[in-house]
């Protein structure tokens, strides 16, 4: 279906094209997107193929894929649309199911901006969750191409602690853009650094389970989803599962993980801020980290915890990242020492890890 597209180069409206073969779920985005006035939709599509076929003449800024589609699915038109509109962000939508998870998290490898989790009923029950989320990620991800010219962002480096200690553990925490960029910053230092890592990753469950198995792959080394009463021992890569809170705590076995479904912080479970927070309080000085693109704020204080304790906190810098929310977040809060394009990030992390001097 072909929608009027806004000539006015002063309009500075996100520019969406919807692509799914479901008519309720394009008659509904359809009606909440219109009813935001940020946003323009300039194209509605009924599968991969007309998508390609219309996505130039679109020119839209943000794309919402459907994984699951037939005549072509999102999978398939994925890096044709990249091609065909290398500007756009592409949102993959896909069930909670493990066939979606991992279309889903190939899509991410290949290049797709973001994902958001499709209710499971026909009736898309949890709309209005669905909803809100679908907006904020069309709005994060359509701001730069909005925006005009970049905007000068002002942050002050924190010094690096005098003296400052070898870190005993690295946690790093990511959201939007981010299975792509854990990918790209632990492939080549991963297998080189001895110490535990953490991660969190917002992304529900089902999606961690095949991320993990993921990174294992990309890095060489095992990745697995943590499980409660996990001992941090050297050499062990665990990820937050979905819809848990991974927390570190001392025991007489020594520092392990602790799961739980508290409240949602930052309105995300798993979160970056309790892993911070609970690492520095288990490890003191001794942590080093690491900030990725991701939307929202999620990891500032417990960034300014770890940084207040005399470790070290290093950030992704905005030309790398997909969305510079947490990144930009603790930056701006004063909490970075370092804030470096993602390959450059990977380098400093594996020179702090290995006690080297920065």
């Amino acid at each position: 279906m072909s929608l009027p597209a806004l000539n006015n180069k002063a309009d500075r409206r996100v520019r969406v094209m919807i692509v799914d073969d479901s008519s309720v779920v394009r008659g509904l985005t359809r009606r909440w997107l219109e009813a935001d006035p940020r946003i323009n939709i300039v194209k509605l599509c009924t599968d991969g193929a007309q998508a390609v076929a219309e996505v130039a003449a679109a020119a839209p800024h943000v794309i919402v894929l459907d994984v699951e589609m037939p005549n072509m699915d999102g999978l398939t038109a994925l890096p044709q649309l990249r091609k065909l509109a290398p500007g756009a962000r592409i949102i993959m939508a896909s069930t909670l199911t493990s066939k979606g998870a991992t279309t889903t998290i190939k899509a991410l490898t290949l290049g797709a901006a973001d994902y958001i989790a499709k209710p499971e009923s026909s009736s898309l029950g949890g709309a209005e969750a669905y909803k809100s989320e679908l907006i904020a990620k069309i709005m994060a991800l359509g701001e730069r191409a909005t925006a005009g010219a970049p905007r000068p962002v002002n942050f002050k480096l924190r010094q690096p602690p005098l003296g400052g200690w070898k870190p005993q553990i690295m946690v790093v925490a990511a959201s939007t853009g981010g299975p792509n960029a854990l990918q790209t910053f632990l492939a080549p230092i991963a297998k080189r650094i001895s110490a535990p890592i953490l991660i969190v990753q917002h992304m529900p469950a089902t999606f961690t389970t095949i991320f993990a198995d993921k990174l294992s792959q990309v890095m060489d080394k095992r990745c697995r989803e943590a499980v409660d009463g996990d001992v941090i021992g050297p050499g062990s890569v665990l990820l937050a599962p979905g819809d848990f809170h991974m927390r570190v705590a001392r025991d007489p076995a020594g520092r392990v993980v602790r799961l739980d479904k508290g409240d949602p912080v930052n309105y995300c479970r798993p979160a970056a801020d309790p892993m911070f927070e609970t690492a520095s309080a288990a490890f003191g000085p001794r942590v080093l980290c690491v900030v990725l693109t991701g939307m929202g704020s999620d990891g500032k204080n417990g960034a300014g915890k770890i940084a207040d304790a005399g470790g070290r906190v290093i950030v992704q810098d905005e030309a790398t990242s997909v969305v510079w929310g947490m990144p930009g977040a603790v930056a701006q809060a004063g909490h970075a020492e370092a804030v470096r394009p993602l390959k450059d990030l990977s380098q400093l992390a594996l020179t702090l890890m290995n006690g080297d001097a920065a």
